[in-house]
């Protein structure tokens, strides 16, 4: 059902472990597949980074513009509770970065996929912000 939405251009967002599942695989427990939406995987963050699993507030880095964080101003902080985190093939698509002793990708927009390894509901207005971005890219019309 997914992959028919990307396909026919409808916006899909995917959050924290919905925003892992969009890739090819995942080390979660033994390891697995995931929707296989976008190439790279998710892996679990090394404990020498500090506590896993990495909950709290975080700076975004924007890595380009993004119609999913529109109005969102780089250096927003964000909140992030996960043990795992993406590792895209492609970083051409990622639109926002976090740190928590390295890089972890934030935000990522692939033509009307979207995801976010941050919890828009938990990151108050600026969170809010990007729940209606995407609402409005939900409204538009579908491309033809």
């Amino acid at each position: 059902m997914v992959a028919g939405m990307v396909a026919a251009g409808r916006p899909v967002l995917g959050v924290c472990l919905g925003f892992q599942l969009l890739f090819d695989e995942s080390d979660e427990g033994e390891g697995g597949r995931g929707l296989g939406l976008l190439p790279g995987g998710a892996r679990r963050i090394d404990t020498s980074r500090g506590k896993v699993p990495h909950m709290g507030w975080n700076r975004l880095t924007m890595s380009r513009p993004s119609a999913l964080l529109d109005g969102v101003a780089d250096g927003e902080r964000m909140y992030f509770v996960h043990s795992y985190a993406v590792v895209p093939a492609d970083r051409g698509d990622v639109a926002a970065t976090t740190e928590y002793s390295g890089e972890i990708v934030a935000a990522l927009e692939h033509g009307a996929l979207h995801g976010t390894q941050f919890h828009p509901e938990k990151s108050g207005p600026a969170g809010l912000r990007v729940y209606a971005n995407f609402a409005t890219r939900c409204a538009a019309p579908a491309p033809a």
